[in-house]
């Protein structure tokens, strides 16, 4: 099997215009490359998690609408217009909760709506141009939250994780796993507990494949074993991954992360809300006004079973993230610095200072 580090998570291939991605519903038993041509193919692995994470779900869909575009036969700037757009939102509603989605995809259609006096060919050669800044710019800033998140490490700490938010969710070293991917490196060592991260087991699946596949010291959890191992001393950080955070700091991160937080808070161990800018939404004033993802009842009772794991007809409630509240977050480290409470103003400080 090929060391999954080695791989891009996703990529363009733009003379077969297709999406290259690693489909990450097989991992860890098979690394498998997709090659997604249709618009179709390309939103129903947005939605079944075969590309996933926030940044990394971005640049797909910043590939995506490219190659959309790149299909547009009409020389008409307002029909390529309306069609991209319609595109767009199509694309969009693959998955509500993921600010970069919509970030990305924005960013896209600005392309176009900024540029009205070009011809139809020379707006997908300026398209091309963005989703391929858009990954660039991704990776870069994953490097720089890993330069930020090493400030608050020493060699050897012990670090809790929960889901994925590593280089399978991003271009390269992914947010709340890039400074381990960073230390590593360089020569440092950590030791990482990462939670199953039930139901779609991300931390098991993919946190300590790609942890392992880097030399790092890993042990997977149950969700419901953080308290133990934090109660045993062997905790001195949380680092979490994000996929939107709310102008007062409230967090949207992968379900279960909000009890995660209550419980170093209890322990009195730092928690870190790692992401880009780019997971920043200042139009969204708390968490209470974030949209939560449900997802379907088979992937609690029998997606991962060889058999049914629950009666047949019992009612399932399944939300795909919760918010944790930003009274339990120590920082929020992004590409631009840390950010420390009071979040309604160090969160606003971090774009007017970078603008």
């Amino acid at each position: 099997m090929p060391n999954v580090m080695s791989i891009e998570t996703v990529a363009l291939d733009d003379a077969n215009s297709e999406l290259v991605l690693i489909d990450q519903t097989q991992l860890p038993g098979r690394v498998e490359i997709l090659r997604l041509r249709t618009q179709e193919e390309i939103r129903e692995a947005i939605y079944l998690l075969k590309v996933r994470g926030a940044p990394a779900i971005g640049v797909a869909a910043a590939f995506g609408i490219y190659l959309a575009a790149k299909e547009l036969q009409t020389d008409d700037y307002s029909e390529f217009l309306r069609l991209f757009d319609e595109r767009r939102a199509w694309l969009e509603a693959a998955r509500p909760t993921a600010v970069n989605l919509a970030w990305a995809l924005r960013r896209m259609q600005l392309v176009v709506e900024e540029n009205p006096q070009k011809s139809v060919g020379e707006l997908k050669t300026l398209l091309l141009k963005e989703c391929a800044a858009i990954k660039n710019e991704d990776t870069e800033m994953c490097r720089m939250i890993g330069e930020h998140g090493l400030t608050v490490l020493k060699d050897g700490c012990g670090i809790l994780t929960h889901c994925n938010a590593g280089q399978l969710a991003t271009s390269k070293y992914g947010t709340a796993l890039a400074p381990i991917h960073l230390g590593r490196e360089r020569g440092m060592h950590f030791r990482v507990y990462t939670d199953e991260t039930r139901p779609l087991l991300q931390g098991a699946r993919l946190s300590a494949f790609e942890l392992m596949a880097d030399g790092v010291d890993t042990t997977v959890i149950c969700d419901n074993m953080a308290s133990q191992v934090m109660k045993n001393g062997w905790i001195d950080a949380v680092f979490v991954g994000c996929d939107r955070v709310a102008a007062n700091g409230d967090a949207c991160n992968k379900i279960g992360t909000s009890g995660v937080a209550i419980l170093a808070k209890h322990y009195g161990i730092p928690f870190y809300v790692l992401g880009p800018t780019s997971t920043i939404d200042l139009d969204t004033p708390t968490g209470n006004d974030i949209p939560i993802e449900e997802r379907p009842a088979h992937e609690v009772t029998e997606m991962w079973y060889e058999k049914r794991m629950a009666p047949e007809g019992v009612k399932v409630y399944n939300p795909a993230f919760d918010v944790t509240d930003h009274e339990l977050i120590t920082g929020i480290i992004t590409e631009h610095g840390i950010a420390k409470p009071p979040y309604t103003e160090s969160l606003r400080a971090l774009f007017t200072k970078n603008n």
